[in-house]
């Protein structure tokens, strides 16, 4: 690793709004650090770790569930929007922990889930008590099929799937109606299309904003409107099932995020907002992020993340090159200068970057690395998942009672065999899920007790310990670009140019603004390339770069000619990535 900070401003940049040269970083507490010994995060344990990500260089943490929740779906089924769960405190230990982030200088966002509720939630066990309910209607319930006998296969209202498998309706005998559920099904969803029901939740909403919550990232947020008469589906549309042109992108969807921002985030100036949209393209994300359009500050997609899943989510394809890059540079483009970026490659739905899209067996270090300069610096705000700084790698599922995620487990009961996938093993959300490996003790320095998901063996040398003052670390890495996002001005508001280096796998941009210039150069294969130089030469032909920061021991500096070698028209190792700022 090479590092040459004395390049960077002195000063950060002063960004409008704030959250443009911010860096988040997500928490997902059942996972991050247990202080009571029952084997599961709690918030304390998240105020026991602050100070470790002000040392990082966090400015917002955003905080997985923590509501009161039965836990079907890890806290993404609410029982109460206005409590903290006892599996991980209360409300007094979760003002404590935002009060000591705001001292050092780091924002709270807390986890959103308004697309449904969980089945005991009181809502619905008001509007589950009988048709007469004056809650009946907060939710989705319908006749079955007619001339069907109710609860059969067949009999649902419509054929829509869930996305956890299965039918996305489940039968009530005491009413001898179906509730709808486009997830598991102890998560009915909610219908939107009654004002009481977003009376409520944009009264929740400015609660936790009242209370000293500085924003929300807002859970699979495009499937709150569905399809008026709730049609059939058409064909599965992988990795999506049945149904999904239906409730995906639905006609009142921005009407109501519209209505949402002025209930809620208008009210509460400097709000920090992000929604999930599973369903977006680089077009239809403009509806959501345009400021103009004053909905959300930014957006997470999955259509990188989704590459390879054409035959469904469990059954991945190896990705050819340049695969990743060309469409993470149609959202940079498309977006361009109106809408902003959620830049992401792994979170709790996701597996680990570096096992999904690198090299862990003969290149982890410099793979991790490589995904890392590739996505940090678009344009956009970078969010960095618990462990992801240190290169984690999941987990080792080869038995199903290794697993705990619903999704996981709902495949595994309509797979045939006592065998594990090797799709479901690679790709299960529980590979994001797994403990963080802060030392390499036998429960990784999590817990004291028994963890709730097993450790991984690479905890033993995949660790904060053994990386927190290690110059040449991932985790010093992830510092470096950091620091560069948080003083490089043409990384908080410069444009995006991707430079065709002559090699689908090299991704090769620039971006710019006035005074400040910064090239990034990645090599996301496993062979040496040499760029074309004619091209590199051209874009660039009269500047002179100085290289930052690079992931090879052959990066160095060539003190006689005041430059910084290689150049950016040298030869890439394997995996190999170059940060360069324009000399000034």
């Amino acid at each position: 690793m090479f590092l040459r900070s004395d390049l960077l401003p002195a000063a950060r940049v002063d960004a409008d709004p704030w959250w443009k040269n911010a860096v988040l970083y997500q928490v997902y507490p059942r996972s991050f650090q247990d202080t009571n010994g029952d084997g599961i995060g709690d918030l304390d344990g998240i105020y026991s770790r602050l100070e470790y990500l002000a040392r990082l260089g966090v400015d917002i943490i955003w905080i997985s569930p923590i509501y009161r929740s039965p836990q079907a779906d890890n806290g993404y089924d609410i029982s109460d929007y206005r409590d903290i769960d006892p599996l991980f405190g209360d409300l007094a230990a979760f003002d404590t922990l935002v009060a000591r982030a705001h001292e050092l200088g780091m924002r709270v966002v807390m986890d959103l889930v308004v697309n449904h509720t969980s089945i005991e939630h009181p809502w619905f066990v008001e509007s589950a008590s009988g048709r007469e309910s004056a809650r009946r209607d907060w939710y989705y319930w319908r006749d079955p099929r007619p001339g069907l006998e109710p609860g059969t296969p067949g009999a649902e209202p419509t054929n829509w799937e869930s996305f956890f498998g299965g039918s996305a309706w489940e039968y009530d005998p005491t009413s001898g109606q179906y509730y709808l559920h486009l997830f598991a099904r102890e998560q009915p969803d909610l219908n939107w299309e009654n004002p009481q029901v977003r009376d409520a939740v944009y009264d929740m909403m400015n609660w936790w904003l009242d209370r000293g919550v500085d924003g929300f990232r807002v859970d699979a947020i495009d499937v709150i409107s569905k399809r008026p008469g709730l049609p059939d589906g058409g064909p599965a549309r992988a990795p999506f099932g049945v149904g999904h042109e239906c409730f995906a992108d639905g006609p009142r969807l921005h009407e109501f995020l519209r209505e949402m921002h002025e209930r809620t985030f208008a009210l509460h100036p400097g709000t920090f907002t992000v929604g999930e949209a599973s369903n977006a393209s680089p077009e239809s994300a403009l509806l959501f992020c345009d400021p103009a359009r004053r909905e959300f500050n930014m957006l997470i997609q999955f259509e990188h993340v989704n590459l390879g899943q054409e035959n469904g989510k469990f059954s991945p394809r190896p990705l050819a090159d340049g695969e990743l890059a060309d469409v993470l540079t149609r959202w940079q483009e498309t977006l361009g200068e109106r809408g902003w970026n959620a830049l992401y490659l792994e979170n709790h739905d996701q597996p680990r970057a570096v096992a999904r899209f690198g090299d862990p067996q003969n290149a982890w270090f410099e793979s991790a690395t490589a995904l890392a300069t590739a996505y940090f610096l678009q344009r956009g705000t970078p969010f960095i998942y618990q462990g992801q700084e240190i290169g984690m790698l999941g987990g080792q599922f080869t038995r199903p009672t290794d697993f705990r995620d619903v999704e996981s487990l709902n495949y595994l009961r309509a797979h045939t065999g006592d065998d594990v996938p090797a799709g479901l093993a690679a790709i299960s959300r529980d590979n994001g899920r797994t403990p963080m490996q802060w030392d390499s003790s036998p429960n990784a320095g999590f817990t004291s007790g028994t963890p709730w998901i097993d450790v991984p063996a690479s905890a033993s040398y995949i660790n904060v310990e053994a990386q927190l003052e290690d110059p040449s670390s991932v985790y010093a890495y992830y510092r470096a670009l950091i620091e560069a996002r948080h003083r490089v001005p043409a990384l908080t508001v410069g444009s995006f140019e991707r430079i065709d280096a002559g090699d689908p796998a090299l991704f090769v941009y620039q971006r710019s603004c006035e005074g400040s210039a910064v090239l990034v150069a990645v090599n996301l294969s496993g062979r040496a390339i040499t760029p074309s130089g004619a091209l590199i030469d051209e874009a660039f032909p009269s500047s002179r770069w100085n290289l930052y920061l690079g992931n090879t021991a052959d990066s160095h500096s060539d003190t006689e000619q005041e430059t910084l070698n290689p150049a950016p028209a040298s030869s890439m190792a394997p995996w190999e990535a170059r940060v360069y700022l324009a000399a000034r």
